[in-house]
């Protein structure tokens, strides 16, 4: 694999490289004839073709790189004061980047329906498909101690587990393409590189995203510019791309305890988000570092904001509950602020106490008004707080406004 300097012939970093276009032929498949023993003719389009970046100094605008070094250091302060109490926040901030990621893909679900998922509840496709890709989320964080195709591989491989069509955790074989037809390229806004070019790209990619003399959110960004430019997967590209931003983040030690939900900022703009990886595709990196550093800035902000609704509804709990304090229901009060949609089975696991045992104690919750129970066909009841749910949720509506008050 061979790549242009990163140096300029006066010793300075070159301009950031555009993508180039190559020919290819679109053949229609035999199940789109037109009529029997008729075929639609082939027709040609350009596939991408993105310059290897792997020996390349990004080298943003002075001003983006200022802001994008205050993002990181906020990013960084916030993951610093939670680290104390990551038992009770990281679950919920995972959730909720995992749930903002999904929905600059169209696939919203309220908290309630995305916590009853990963009990097996029944509650719609959407919902399990971000709880999907929360689980995504937890294996980026799980493999960033090494960036590398086999951990990007491994992520895709979780969040598309039950999407087989998709291939799960193997690079794509096929065209792929953004734009609104589904069986043709013509007219594409972006047409993806040919597969036979992905394997490359992708080593040269990890190359990129182990420098450790890049900044560390500049890295990220470019790194997930350059992956979303390759979209080497059928489907599930932005999440996973998302995702690998986190396992970057964590991998350079930018944040070490939660997954800071950087798509909840993303969502202020995702129009300026698609159009900062259009700019990037034509050599300019400043908007897609300048993307990625707002959004972190909004994300610690409405993620300062969720964690100071949940500790209010805590300490009202801590008021309203009457039970003696060796009462296991005070140790629920923590797993519910962090759960808020629990089986009994789950809550006993928490508590470290056979099943059986922990039906008191949430009957207690129940009565004292913070616990609301429901009994689901075939798996059995369920306990659930809606003001932590409500606060999840309201989070997520503040997510989508360009101003966090």
């Amino acid at each position: 694999m061979t790549s242009p300097s990163r140096m300029d012939p006066q010793g300075e970093p070159a301009p950031w490289p555009a993508l180039t276009w190559e020919e290819q032929t679109w053949i229609p498949s035999s199940d789109r004839a037109l009529r029997p023993g008729a075929r639609t003719p082939p027709t040609s389009y350009r596939s991408a073709v993105p310059p290897f970046i792997h020996d390349r100094l990004p080298r943003p605008s002075p001003r983006v790189t200022e802001l994008a070094a205050e993002a990181a250091n906020e990013l960084s302060r916030f993951d610093a004061e939670l680290g104390a109490r990551v038992s009770g926040f990281a679950p919920v901030l995972l959730r909720s980047e995992a749930a903002s990621s999904s929905q600059i893909e169209d696939l919203t679900a309220s908290a309630r329906a995305i916590f009853s998922a990963e009990l097996g509840i029944a509650t719609g496709q959407n919902a399990e498909l971000v709880a999907a890709n929360t689980r995504a989320l937890r294996a980026a964080l799980e493999l960033a101690e090494s960036i590398s195709t086999a951990s990007i591989l491994q992520m895709h491989a979780v969040l598309m587990a039950s999407q087989p069509r998709h291939t799960p955790g193997s690079w794509r074989q096929e065209a792929v393409w953004i734009g609104t037809r589904s069986d043709s390229p013509q007219g594409a806004t972006f047409i993806a590189p040919h597969h036979s070019r992905i394997r490359d790209l992708m080593e040269d990619l990890v190359t990129f995203a182990s420098r450790g003399e890049v900044p560390a959110l500049v890295s990220a960004a470019v790194t997930h510019a350059q992956f979303e430019t390759i979209h080497p997967f059928t489907d599930g590209n932005g999440r996973t791309g998302r995702a690998l931003v986190q396992s970057m983040l964590r991998h350079r030690g930018v944040t070490r305890n939660v997954a800071v939900p950087v798509s909840a900022g993303l969502l202020a703009d995702v129009n300026g988000y698609h159009a900062a990886l259009t700019a990037y595709r034509e050599g300019d990196l400043d908007p897609i570092v300048v993307a990625v550093a707002e959004a972190s800035l909004r994300a610690v902000s409405n993620a300062r904001h969720l964690v100071d609704d949940i500790d209010r509804i805590k300490a009202a709990w801590s008021s309203t509950l009457t039970a003696r304090r060796d009462s296991n229901a005070w140790a629920l009060l923590d797993v519910i602020a962090r759960q808020p949609v629990i089986s009994a089975a789950a809550a006993a696991q928490e508590v470290g106490v056979q099943t059986p045992n922990i039906y008191p104690p949430l009957r207690t919750l129940v009565d004292a008004g913070i616990l609301k129970s429901k009994r689901e066909h075939r798996i059995g009841p369920f306990w659930r707080s809606d003001e932590v749910l409500a606060a999840i949720d309201a989070f997520a509506e503040r997510a989508g406004r360009r101003e966090i008050t």
